[in-house]
This record gives structure tokens, C-alpha cells and sequence, in this order.
């Protein structure tokens, strides 16, 4: 594949696994990285503590702010299930671990990216080949995973609207719009790609060797004595 193509898909790629490397990190470890956020500005009660005024949903656990901003997370780990509580209704909900079991198809996907970006360098058919089939399958698994985004974001938006009397705001957060950018990314990567090497195919299809009129002077050549 020629330069034209092959450096602008190697570019996109390395922004993507970037991407889809911060958000895969996610809370705990990185506690802008969440997916979806609930705001309490009057606080209400969740996980039996008072005056929680937001929680932030990541891939590994998710975390609650009290109203002095300090953070507390739950037990790390896959799966994990949310309880929140209006105290003073005594009223509560429940995020169960199945919505959150999928996240953890985000380090799939990231997984899928980092080989099609590692084989995006060579400029050999097949392994050029393997690196367009494979950013398509990053980009397939890349969707997946904002799929799950938005099941749980819609999910929490639902479940919170069930307590009364809080004046609750659900919102998406940066992990979820940088998994669609990435997305976004890997698709052009791997449209790029396969342009690339289309038009290589074609470009060598309608190569011909150059007519030399020689050729038929050599051949009649042979019967003169």
C-alpha cells in the first residue's frame, strides 16, 4: 500500500487506541475516565451514606462524591451492582451487575485496535489485507461497547427517575464520547485502508508492458537465411 494511504491510517489508528486506551483504564484508576454520571445537587442517601451529590459509573467500579467533593468507590472488580436510596422517601433502586458486565468489552476492543495498528506499518498485500479485516473487527467490537454505553446510561436515566422527589440530572461523560470518536477513528482507518489497497490492486491490473514493434521484425527474422 502506498504512503498516500499508509501513514494517514497508521495516524488514525494510534489516535484511536489512545482514545480507547484512557477509557479502558477507567474508574478507579482514572476518575474522569466514567461513563455516565448522576448529579444530586441537594444530596441524597446511596450505599447507606448521607449526602452523596454525584456518582460516576466506570468500566471496573463505580465511585460517589460526598458533599465535601471526597471520593469513595466500591469494590473494584467486573460486574459490579449499584444501590442508590432516597433516605428521606426510603425509597431505592438498584443498577444491577448485568448492565455493567458488558463494559468490559471496551479492552477487548482496545485489544483489536493495538493489532490492526501494529500491522498497518508493513506494506506487504496480506498483512495489509489482515490489518483492514482487523480494524473492521475493532470497529464492529469499538460499537459494541458504546452499544453498552448507552444501555447503561439509558438504564441508570430510568432507574433514577423512579425515586421521588430528586432532583437528579444523568449524563453521559468523557469515556463515552471518546468511545464513539474512536469508533468514528477506527472505521476511518480502516475505509482508508481499504481504499488503498483497491486502487493499488487496480493500479497494478492496468499496468501493461510497452508494444515494441521490434518484437515482430525478431519473429520473421527467424525464417531469413
Amino acid at each position: 500500500m502506498s504512503r498516500a494511504y499508509c501513514i494517514p491510517s497508521v495516524i488514525i489508528l494510534f489516535c484511536a487506541l489512545v482514545l480507547s486506551i484512557l477509557v479502558s483504564i477507567s474508574l478507579p484508576f482514572f476518575p474522569a475516565m466514567d461513563i455516565t454520571r448522576i448529579r444530586i445537587p441537594s444530596g441524597f442517601v446511596a450505599t447507606g451514606e448521607e449526602g452523596i451529590t454525584q456518582y460516576r459509573f466506570g468500566i471496573w467500579s463505580a465511585c460517589y462524591y460526598d458533599t465535601h467533593e471526597t471520593r469513595s468507590c466500591l469494590k473494584t472488580g467486573h460486574g459490579y451492582e449499584v444501590a442508590l436510596q432516597n433516605g428521606a422517601m426510603n425509597a431505592g433502586v438498584i443498577i444491577g451487575s448485568s448492565w455493567t458486565t458488558g463494559l468490559a468489552i471496551h479492552p477487548v476492543a482496545t485489544a483489536a485496535i493495538f493489532v490492526a495498528f501494529v500491522l498497518s506499518f508493513s506494506s506487504k498485500a496480506g498483512v495489509v489485507l489482515a490489518a483492514t479485516l482487523t480494524a473492521f473487527l475493532a470497529a464492529l467490537l469499538t460499537l459494541l461497547a458504546f452499544a453498552v454505553d448507552i444501555a447503561l446510561y439509558a438504564w441508570v436515566k430510568h432507574q433514577v427517575g423512579l425515586l421521588p422527589d430528586v432532583n437528579e440530572e444523568v449524563v453521559t461523560s468523557p469515556a463515552f464520547w471518546m468511545t464513539f470518536v474512536s469508533l468514528l477513528l477506527v472505521l476511518g482507518a480502516g475505509c482508508t485502508m481499504f481504499i488503498g489497497r483497491k486502487k493499488e490492486r487496480m493500479a497494478g491490473a492496468t499496468t501493461y508492458p510497452a508494444y515494441s514493434s521490434s518484437s515482430k521484425t525478431s519473429f520473421w527474422q527467424r525464417f531469413k537465411k
